[in-house]
């Protein structure tokens, strides 16, 4: 009895005439998450992903969490499959999920008849399976509307596929299936946040770090590594972009006016990613913005930051709470990293009482009276480390 694991479609199941190429990107995905593991007969059919491993000894444990990270499933579920003969249907729910049902005191069988020439009808065998259930596990009872367990039977072209009750998928859409962009990470709770509400909608991306040393240390820049690498479990592996910005910042605040130095610092960083997303293809910026978090956030402020650069900005966090962006940083693994103490170059140099509703014109004035800022962007982009990010969670930073 060799288990496989089944994928369910969400929202690519809608695409209609795109539909294929959504799947395409799926199966490319999956084949890579699960090369390493061993070899895998990997195909679609019905809006169901099927991944059937082709050895006894593949972990499927292990498969399975790989396959629970990926965007595009609704739903998942370790499933056996077998004729569908209804004995061996019985059989096979039995000595697969006899051990599940005795460990509870309610369940029902729920059952699909995507096959309509199988002559039970869904009805009938929901309650023949059930019968024999019972008859298995007699201190069992029913409950069809809050059991414990669900015992599942799909009838499919394919054969009989039984599992316990679906497990909710990350959602989304493939990675890669909605171009590229280059995401701003900066090294704290949002803008991992960010990336990864992002590669749910299907954008491949890079991250564009800037560090200011001294004032910034080696181990923030690690840390931005390892967050990049947490992320990397749902997005795939990446490029991070380590922009040595400190001529940029430091000529900032010696020049500029203490009250508009994060709008200013803001746009230069802006215009530098800019630079870097035209090398690498990217067709829009992430950055983890929440409105009205703090000063640079503000409307005016976010007006002004835009007008720096002219490639979309997008901004996943734009309406949501801190509550709500700690809530998904816990779920993706990357909220523990984000709050080590390794300070970044967004809060260096940050007036105490900073202008929170900035005119464009005046920001521009300011510039115009830097002439060398923008020789000192294009120095700092040209110097910039690029780091290959693999695809796992087996970096840990302490």
């Amino acid at each position: 009895m060799q288990e496989i694991l089944l994928g369910y479609q969400g929202e690519m199941s809608l695409k209609g005439l795109n539909k294929n190429q959504f799947e395409a990107m799926m199966m490319k995905t999956l084949r890579y998450r699960l090369k390493e593991l061993g070899p895998f007969k990997i195909y679609c059919a019905q809006s169901t992903f099927y991944m059937e491993p082709q050895r006894d000894d593949i972990d499927m444990d292990e498969a399975y969490r790989r396959v629970s990270k990926v965007f595009g499933f609704a739903a998942l579920s370790r499933s056996v499959v077998c004729d569908k003969d209804f004995t061996t249907i019985c059989n096979t729910a039995e000595a697969y999920l006899g051990e599940s049902l005795r460990n509870v005191k309610t369940f029902k069988v729920e059952a699909k008849r995507a096959d309509k020439t199988y002559p039970m009808t869904s009805p009938e065998l929901m309650r023949e399976l059930g019968a024999f259930l019972l008859d298995k596990h007699n201190y069992l009872r029913v409950d069809v509307h809050e059991p414990q367990f669900k015992v599942i039977v799909e009838i499919r072209d394919h054969g009989a596929y039984l599992h316990g009750p679906k497990l909710p998928g990350e959602g989304g859409l493939p990675v890669g299936t909605s171009g590229r962009a280059l995401n701003l990470l900066s090294g704290g709770i949002d803008s991992p946040v960010a990336a990864w509400r992002m590669a749910r909608r299907g954008l491949a991306l890079d991250h564009i770090h800037f560090a200011s040393p001294p004032y910034t240390s080696e181990r923030a820049k690690l840390k931005v590594q390892a967050l990049a690498q947490l992320d990397s479990v749902y997005t795939g592996g990446c490029n991070l972009f380590v922009v040595p910005y400190t001529k940029p910042q430091e000529y900032i605040r010696d020049h500029a006016p203490n009250l508009l130095f994060t709008v200013l610092m803001r746009r230069s960083m802006m215009r530098i990613a800019n630079q870097i997303a035209g090398k690498i293809g990217a067709e829009a910026l992430i950055t983890g913005e929440s409105l009205a978090q703090v000063a640079s956030q503000t409307m005016k402020a976010l007006q002004c930051t835009d007008a720096a650069q002219d490639l979309p900005v997008l901004r996943p966090l734009i309406g949501m709470d801190k509550t709500e962006i700690i809530e998904t940083a816990r779920h993706i693994g990357t909220f523990e990293t984000s709050i080590l103490p390794y300070e970044d170059c967004c809060t260096i140099f940050t007036p105490p009482h900073p202008k929170i509703r900035p005119e464009l014109e005046e920001i521009e004035a300011a510039e115009a009276a830097m002439p060398e800022l923008i020789g000192l962007e294009a120095e700092a982009a040209a110097a910039t480390e690029r780091i290959r990010i693999r695809m796992g969670d087996e970096t840990e930073f302490v």
